[in-house]
């Protein structure tokens, strides 16, 4: 009976964590009902916001702006030849249009405005549209500071001015704060998915990190690293970067930052007592997640991780809680940062915080709140003056570094969960962690 028992609590624990993945044409129309909310709801307020009247994204097929990629429909998997769409705001009629100067609706919203039989030239249709509104500002997509939002190619904007009536050339103007916002700015809808996926994130560590994938003494860092990234296409996910997996143990010294990035040597051993770090996140329904987790691998006479690992963890929790409570509406990324690391340095750790922007990119739109080489704040062309706005999303990216003297070392306490900022404050979108995960699970009926 305790077995039949303890089969159905673990049957309905696993259908409880198992979200349901959609199929490809569900997806479709989930991603075409968000783009909908985007652009009728969200995007004039952005206009208003930014003062841009008309906004014009310009894109050839294969060199797409980053822009135009995330108001593509489902089913455009790219730009077709030159696709020109045009967003007009009269803030007086509370109006917008969704303009395509190409020979196609783009999608449902975006409606074609190009008939090429009475007018040849792209160009010229393009300035009849805008001599037609005569908005006040027009925005294009160049930026030195935001790269998303310097999308905008040479051979386009030179097209784009000479076409343009000298008269109007001082209207044109930088679209990047507008840009950046339609990046990194999250829907009530986006946010109930962004919990779907950073859930499934979850679940594909918990797995990876588990006696199901590793055995001790046998797997590999590698092999664990490709069973996570085909774990992700047999779902029917993608994932925006390959997974790693990494080793610290009582035996090595601690390796500089960069070691998590590149020249990791391949193929280790997993053995017990080693500390497991990954680096792991998704694709699915136009959204990313970024995820750092810790597992420890019990030695045959343990059944917890050592208590000088489970302080490091909260240690690592602590250097969170010291960023996102100074995650406030108004400050750039440079005073979160430093407030963060003053906090956490008079606390006694050794923090580095490098979190960034995350949402239709992984690596996204927004504040940058430090880099990991880069603890004294970042540069002007890195987005230092750019504020942390509501209804964002971060990956709340840090680590500490501890010292063990039962390994006669110091090591790194690396953690990246996805943190929502939005009216309320900071929360983190699916929880964090708190607890190792252990290697294998330590059973119920395992003891004396």
């Amino acid at each position: 009976m305790r077995t039949l028992l303890l089969v159905v609590i673990l049957c309905i624990s696993s259908v409880m964590n198992a979200q349901q993945i959609l199929s490809e044409v569900e997806r479709a129309r989930v991603v075409d009902e968000i783009l909908d909310d985007r652009f009728n709801k969200l995007l004039p307020s952005l206009m208003d916001a930014a003062a841009i009247d008309m906004w014009i994204v310009i894109s050839r097929e294969y060199n797409e702006d980053p822009v135009l990629r995330t108001m593509l429909p489902a089913t455009w998997l790219n730009a077709r030849r030159r696709t020109i769409l045009l967003f007009y705001r009269d803030k007086a009629k509370n109006t917008i249009e969704k303009l395509a100067v190409a020979r196609y609706d783009v999608g449902k919203e975006i409606k074609s405005a190009w008939d090429k039989e009475k007018e040849p030239d792209q160009w010229k249709r393009l300035m009849q549209l805008i001599a037609e509104r005569n908005p006040k500002k027009i925005g294009l997509n160049f930026s030195k500071d935001h790269n998303i939002a310097d999308g905008l190619d040479k051979t386009d904007y030179d097209e784009f001015m000479r076409y343009l009536p000298k008269k109007a050339h001082s209207k044109v103007v930088s679209a990047e704060q507008l840009a950046v916002r339609w990046i990194e700015t999250r829907t009530e809808r986006e946010m109930i998915i962004y919990n779907q996926l950073v859930d499934i994130t979850h679940d594909i560590i918990a797995e990876a990190f588990s006696e199901k994938v590793i055995t001790p003494g046998i797997t590999t860092t590698t092999e664990v690293e490709w069973w996570m990234r085909q774990k992700v296409t047999d779902l029917g996910l993608e994932t925006w970067f390959h997974p790693t997996v990494d080793v610290q143990r009582t035996s090595e010294e601690l390796v500089s930052h960069l070691y998590s990035f590149s020249g990791r040597p391949e193929d280790m051993v997993i053995v017990p007592g080693d500390l497991l770090h990954c680096d792991f996140g998704i694709t699915y329904l136009r959204l990313n997640t970024d995820c750092q987790e810790l597992a420890y691998v019990l030695k045959p006479e343990e059944k917890e991780a050592p208590k000088f690992l489970v302080d490091g963890l909260k240690d690592g929790n602590r250097v969170q809680d010291f960023l996102t409570t100074n995650m406030i509406a108004g400050r750039t990324g440079n005073e979160i940062l430093a407030r963060a690391l003053q906090e956490a340095k008079a606390a006694g750790l050794r923090p580095s915080i490098y979190t960034h922007p995350l949402g239709l990119y992984g690596h996204s739109a927004g504040t940058t709140i430090g880099m990991w080489d880069a603890q004294g704040g970042v540069m002007k062309d890195d987005g230092e003056n750019y504020p942390l706005n509501p209804n964002t999303v971060y990956a709340i990216e840090l680590n500490t570094t501890i010292t063990i003297p039962e390994w006669k070392r110091d090591i790194r306490i690396m953690l990246e969960e996805a943190g929502f900022y939005g009216p309320d404050g900071f929360r983190y979108v699916n929880g964090r962690q708190t607890q190792l995960l252990l290697i294998p699970r330590v059973k119920a009926h395992q003891g004396n």
